[in-house]
């Protein structure tokens, strides 16, 4: 990318302004149920379509739309110049036009010439760009988790249905032959009742360091990179990616790597709602460093007639029935194990393979498929499926954060009767141990029991758990209350 001129940033500078004042009238025209100003998609046409946030997975959706001859990246748009410019590259390199750069996404969202908007920003940004896309009229791809907390991932749904838009969350297992195999097998009895879904995330993280104080990358806009998130002084060495683990910004590897598996548990068992309780334990063990979220935890679902396990291990680990990112359904007839992106087998209950489950799929051109045909049910990865997955990621976090100190002693007695839970306890145990964590010396966080209203989405009565449902968001960057 060329060096700009003076006159040049100025002038850059000025248009942002003003279209950043323009872009909240027209998603507002259109919430009032003004028809929107973009184009109306004929069969034939190409579809425009912009990347938001393009440092990490947003690469993945440049490759994704690429290998499509209906789809024209329109537009890259990250705060920082320096992501926004290889991924500009990643674009050429294909043979493609190149998009034009744009530094904030409201200029994006308020575009009539762009039919949708791609999302692979940092979690806290998730739901209010989907949001305000949406009310712009825009078809939107969501990466997971679809929403930074439980609140803002309804409103967004919510959003998607009032305006009648195509809305794809990035879970993109959904889309997988193998893991539609798998599934289908599952869910036709052929291992008996399921009593146990399993997901699991063993994927080393090491320490991020602990420094106290990082630097903002040259020419990165910190105000739009925090958005709805409070804007405070950086205080680990990397901004990019390290990000999952602050709470501010992330949420933890349970809502990174594991809202894959989390949503393959939940989708084998068969549940379009949630749980009725939730515990959640661990902590962050092995190294002090400037993280906040766990890096060993444990969440578990209690669904009435089956029980949802879901394990993080960020330490070194051992594989479970062959897996290490993946899921394990435990049922009264045999087991099956998926293995990430690669397929899965399926064992009788003496442990001899019976049946495999292998093939890949494109969640992307699903997703472009759904737009053409305008029919929702017509998306594997649906938002209100990615919206439930997710949520389960925020309950097990909510859990864990309203914890206290636990010596490893024994087992909880909220985990009392369940032989599920207490095996899973002891080998979270086994696991630290292995890891020279001091059992006698150290302690790890408990979270309590917390009691769900499915319907509402909600804890009942309890303020404390209710408040961590939703955030503070900063001023011209909230969330609605609803759709």
């Amino acid at each position: 990318m060329a060096k700009q001129t003076r006159r040049e940033l100025l002038l850059d500078a000025m248009f942002t302004t003003t279209v950043a004042a323009t872009a909240v009238s027209a998603r507002e025209a259109f919430a009032q149920g003004q028809q929107p100003s973009g184009r109306k998609l004929g069969p034939n046409d190409q579809i425009r379509i912009a990347v938001i946030g393009v440092n990490g997975r947003g690469r993945d959706h440049i490759s994704g739309y690429t290998r499509m001859n209906d789809v024209t990246i329109a537009a890259i748009c990250d705060v920082d110049p320096a992501a926004a410019q290889r991924a500009m590259s990643l674009v050429t390199s294909k043979g493609k036009p190149a998009p034009a750069y744009v530094q904030d996404l409201r200029k994006v969202i308020d575009d009539p010439n762009i039919d949708a908007v791609s999302i692979a920003t940092p979690n806290h940004w998730h739901s209010l760009a989907a949001i305000w896309a949406l009310q712009a009229g825009k078809d939107v791809y969501v990466e997971k988790p679809v929403s930074h907390n439980v609140h803002e991932g309804r409103v967004m749904v919510d959003t998607a249905r009032k305006y009648k838009r195509i809305c794809q969350a990035g879970t993109q297992c959904r889309s997988m032959a193998g893991s539609i195999q798998a599934i289908e097998y599952i869910r036709a009895g052929k291992i008996g009742k399921v009593q146990v879904a399993r997901g699991l995330c063993y994927k080393t993280r090491n320490s991020i360091g602990k420094v106290g104080k990082g630097d903002i990358p040259q020419g990165l806009d910190y105000n739009l990179w925090c958005g709805p998130a409070p804007m405070k002084p950086l205080t680990r060495a990397r901004l990019h990616y390290d990000w999952h683990w602050v709470w501010d910004t992330g949420n933890g590897d349970l809502g990174n790597q594991g809202i894959h598996q989390m949503d393959v548990a939940r989708w084998g068992l068969g549940k379009d709602g949630l749980p009725k309780n939730v515990i959640g334990y661990g902590g962050r063990l092995g190294y002090e460093d400037d993280g906040e979220t766990p890096n060993t935890h444990v969440a578990l679902f209690d669904y009435d007639d089956a029980t949802l396990i879901f394990e993080t291990r960020g330490l070194k680990t051992e594989d479970y029935r062959q897996a290490r990112v993946g899921n394990v359904f435990h049922g009264t007839d045999g087991y099956v194990v998926l293995t990430s992106y690669s397929g899965g087998l399926a064992f009788d209950k003496n442990g001899v393979q019976v049946a495999k489950f292998e093939g890949g799929g494109d969640h992307y051109r699903n997703f472009i498929d759904a737009m053409r045909s305008r029919k929702m049910e017509d998306l594997r990865g649906e938002v209100n499926e990615g919206h439930l997955s997710s949520a389960l990621c925020h309950l097990g976090n909510i859990s864990y954060v309203l914890g206290e100190s636990s010596s490893f002693s024994s087992v909880p007695s909220t985990m009392e009767g369940n032989e599920w839970a207490h095996e899973t306890y002891e080998r979270f145990k086994a696991h630290l141990a292995g890891n020279g964590v001091d059992m006698q010396g150290s302690t790890y966080k408990l979270g309590p029991k917390l009691t769900i209203n499915p319907k509402k989405e909600n804890f009942g009565k309890n303020r404390e758990a209710n408040r961590l449902l939703t955030r503070e968001y900063r001023k011209g960057f909230e969330v609605p209350e609803k759709a």
